[in-house]
């Protein structure tokens, strides 16, 4: 599954987000089944479906807790997870910690970024989509000669 796609939305005063139903549909594949929102990296939120939650987890208790890198990325991509279930509104909770975060106080941004799903404060994403625009090209011919 891949997620994919721009979508705008606003934050409510419980802290709830709606996840549009193009993305809805991919990340509650099972019924009733769990997503995970962690810390994502440029100060984003990363959501995951059971299924791709449960491969990240995978590779990362794989990676050598004797070594710092490593230590310090798990601790706080697990430190900060939050299990959660789409309710029946197509709405999931964030908790503050994880708002605070990313810095979202009330206009968002959720983008399908492949094997999950980000939301953004608007305006950071508005800039951070800016700047990245300027090398996306040249990003592109980097990552060809891999």
């Amino acid at each position: 599954m891949v997620y994919f796609g721009e979508f705008r939305g606003k934050v409510d005063k419980q802290g709830r987000i709606v996840i549009p139903s193009k993305l809805r549909n991919l990340l509650s594949v099972k019924k009733n089944g769990a997503i995970y929102i962690t810390k994502g990296l440029e100060n984003c939120l990363f959501i995951f479906s059971e299924k791709m939650w449960e491969s990240q987890s995978t590779k990362l208790k794989d990676l050598p807790f004797t070594k710092g890198d490593p230590r310090t990325f798990t601790r706080l991509f697990f430190s900060g997870a939050f299990q959660s279930h789409i309710d029946k509104q197509g709405r999931i909770l964030i908790p503050s910690n994880l708002l605070a975060y990313a810095g979202i106080q009330e206009s968002i941004v959720i983008i399908g970024a492949g094997t999950r799903v980000e939301v953004w404060d608007e305006k950071r994403w508005s800039e951070y989509y800016e700047q990245s625009l300027k090398v996306y090209e040249d990003i592109s011919e980097k990552l060809m000669e891999l």
